[in-house]
């Protein structure tokens, strides 16, 4: 396997692509099968590449970004803890139970959460039902 970064001259968007050999790469180029995923235009070229080389350098900056994703990951479970005490988890039933309490003036304003799949939260949003979707870390600790 052999992956080059590729670039589209249309929308100067720069990608990855894995090919089995760089035969193949100039098998698909040859026969115009490949194509920019953003703009679909047939106008993609091998992008010049530097190979990633290993040094105490790049294993510091993995170090950093471990620690990066570390702050993010214990601050999304912060927010986890504050929702699981201030709101009422719905489970599957959020979007039955979002529209209830919207369209139901005599039912009791109140924060929930719970699962939707992206087309529910897109209808809800069409309604006027205001919602956010948050990262959610499934942890035996949180």
């Amino acid at each position: 396997m052999i992956k080059y970064k590729l670039l589209c001259r249309n929308c100067d968007l720069s990608f990855d692509s894995w090919f089995s050999s760089s035969k193949e790469y100039e098998k698909l180029k040859k026969k115009n099968f490949l194509s920019c995923h953003h703009c679909l235009s047939k106008d993609v070229e091998k992008n010049l590449m530097a190979p990633k080389m290993i040094n105490a350098s790049s294993t510091h900056l993995s170090d950093r970004e471990s620690l990066r994703f570390s702050k993010i990951d214990k601050k999304i479970k912060e927010y986890q803890k504050f929702i699981r005490k201030n709101f009422d988890y719905v489970g599957e039933n959020f979007s039955f139970e979002a529209r209830s309490i919207h369209y139901d003036n005599k039912k009791r304003k109140r924060g929930i959460y719970g699962i939707a799949s992206q087309q529910e939260i897109k209808e809800l949003k069409d309604e006027g039902i205001k919602t956010e979707t948050i990262p959610w870390i499934d942890d035996k600790k949180n």
